[in-house]
């Protein structure tokens, strides 16, 4: 998928010049021209199709987008959880992100919700065109399926996000009916979800796909985890959705332990973050990035002003762990370990030099030793690397938590997740010593220390309404855990984010504001 973007964009391009063709000039003058594209005549031939879904893709990397000084988009889903702080503190809106104060004029929370829809948008646009092409039976569904469940992860980031959303499933003009849509019932944005899921599930896409593409392992995991949040808040669906939960991500941990050569975890946790493992084994989904296009946006976590690459003194450090985070995992957990882990609390001068310290750990879950260099080798200065959305730890996670939620620990659930700490050199306790709920906060504990820093902590969260608490090593009620970052409250209203402000002005119809934030 890498050059997948570039190449179908440059197809776009090439077909307009041949439409352009050995016409005359009175033609060109009489009729529109045809490098002009338009919905009605841009989707006529399969390789418009292909080029169609590779920018939905490319949209999908919205969560890297600048969010003014030292900040990306995607650190609306890290500031809030309590588990990272900053160093630099020069950016206001993610300041409020911090100290839980963001409102419906918060950058971060504007550019999600206008990225989100923007893939909707473009993906409502592909499901309603594609099927009038003359292609391929196989290679159609492949392409629609494909279609649906990017639809599907953007409703489904955005109905946790906010709840009540507008659902909108066909293309947008100023003369359609819903032009300002109402907002609609989570409930129904699941149903969406689930069906949008199911449809790429039987897409026949393949297990896994080296390009980047949608692949099955993704797609089963993904409703999975749709499942396992319906069993959660707000929806409550409770014990026939973690059955859901389990028996699908129970699918994937079948295939991957009849095939561990194309699904497995990786054996160690610089393969997490390597651009040769990209797309393989255990990352079942990624986003792409390749520095032709759009480089790896994730160096915010990187130290203010450390020598870590060629660049000498660079990072901002404006998404650091806390201490108390980090102090948080067990001793010996090998991803504490410097250098081998998912902290490192030294690296190379400029990259390839003399070891120095940084004199804090530091995320380098998203480093990317090819670029930026390694000691003795010089780096590429090209980040390619990718993004995880989902990986084959998560599947593992899911089914632990599912089933147990379905009769307590069995011994698939309990493999499950000391597989998990297996990596990390723990110790895990006997299954016997475990019951329901001391087994449920073991696996929530994994989750929060496998998963940190992906995105996906605060979906936890919210789901659970639960927190994990750094110095109790419990777990602590939503509503009146103190994020230990900034010692601010979580309170009921933080379960959901503000509208943007100016999409509640362009359309009235999506008031009321949700509960507690001003309009």
């Amino acid at each position: 998928m890498k050059y997948t973007i570039v190449k179908k964009l440059s197809k776009v391009a090439l077909i307009g010049a041949i439409l352009l063709g050995p016409s005359s000039c009175s033609d060109f003058l009489e009729e529109q021209a045809p490098s002009n594209l338009t919905p009605d005549n841009f989707y006529t031939i399969p390789d418009h199709a292909e080029a169609a879904l590779a920018s939905v893709y490319a949209n999908l990397r919205f969560i890297g987008d600048g969010a003014n000084i030292f900040s990306n988009n995607w650190q609306l889903l890290e500031a809030m959880t309590g588990t990272s702080t900053t160093e630099t503190a020069q950016n206001s809106d993610l300041n409020n992100l911090y100290s839980l104060s963001h409102d419906g004029n918060t950058i971060h929370v504007v550019q999600y919700w206008n990225g989100l829809y923007r893939v909707i948008a473009q993906a409502n646009q592909l499901l309603d065109r594609v099927p009038g092409i003359t292609m391929p039976d196989a290679q159609k569904t492949k392409i629609l399926g494909e279609a649906r469940f990017l639809r599907a992860w953007a409703y489904f980031t955005a109905v946790r996000l906010w709840g009540d959303i507008p659902l909108v499933t066909k293309p947008q003009t100023i003369e359609s009916e819903d032009f300002k849509p109402t907002r609609t019932s989570q409930e129904e944005i699941y149903k969406l979800i689930v069906e949008d899921l199911q449809a790429a599930e039987a897409a026949g896409l393949p297990w896994m796909d080296v390009s980047g593409r949608v692949n099955q392992a993704a797609v089963k995991t993904q409703l999975a985890k749709v499942y396992l949040t319906m069993a959660g808040f707000p929806l409550s669906k409770g014990a026939t959705h973690y059955k859901l939960a389990a028996d699908k991500a129970w699918e994937v941990i079948q295939y991957a332990n009849a095939n561990p050569n194309s699904i497995n975890l990786f054996q160690t946790y610089e393969e997490v973050h390597s651009e040769a493992t990209e797309n393989r084994l255990e990352h079942l989904f990624m986003l792409q990035y390749n520095a032709i296009v759009a480089t790896n946006p994730m160096d915010n976590f990187y130290g203010n002003f450390k020598p870590i690459n060629y660049n000498g003194p660079t990072g901002t450090g404006s998404s650091v762990p806390t201490k108390t985070f980090y102090d948080s995992f067990e001793k010996g957990d090998l991803r504490t370990k410097d250098q081998e882990g998912y902290f490192y609390t030294t690296y190379f001068t400029n990259g390839t030099g003399a070891r120095f310290e940084l004199g804090a750990p530091y995320v380098f879950k998203h480093f990317n030793r090819t670029a930026n260099g390694t000691f003795g080798v010089p780096g590429t200065r090209l980040n390619n690397l990718n993004v995880p959305q989902i990986r084959y730890a998560e599947t593992l996670l899911i089914y632990a938590e599912a089933q147990n939620e379905v009769g307590g620990p069995t011994q698939a659930a309990y493999d499950a997740m000391k597989r998990i700490r297996d990596r990390a050199k723990l110790t895990t306790p006997a299954l016997g010593t475990y019951n329901q709920a001391s087994f449920r906060e073991a696996v929530w504990r994994e989750r929060w220390h496998e998963l940190c820093y992906e995105q996906i902590t605060w979906f936890d969260m919210v789901r659970l309404r639960k927190v994990y608490n750094e110095k109790t090593n419990g777990f602590d009620n939503f509503v009146g855990h103190v994020n230990l970052n900034t010692n601010k409250t979580l309170e009921a209203k933080h379960l959901l984010l503000p509208l943007p402000r100016q999409e509640m002005l362009n359309n009235p119809n999506l008031r009321p504001q949700n509960p507690g934030h001003p309009e």
